[in-house]
């Protein structure tokens, strides 16, 4: 089986981004849906920097 080049640090920045803004939890199911989505053909950075930036606004609104 071919062996995918994984850029290891994008994907726990993502897990970081999504476990501080939103649950814990939810960080693995962040990681699995960027590999959904890339497996699709989308762009890595492209795709974990539209769901970190998710994960922040969801953070944000948040009450205090």
């Amino acid at each position: 089986m071919p062996r995918a080049d994984v850029d290891v640090t994008l994907i726990l920045d993502l897990a970081r981004d999504v476990a501080h803004n939103t649950v814990r939890p939810g960080a693995p199911v962040g990681a699995f849906l960027l590999g959904l989505a890339v497996g699709r053909g989308g762009d890595p950075a492209e795709l974990a920097a539209r769901l970190s930036a998710l994960a922040q606004r969801m953070g944000a609104a948040e009450p205090s």
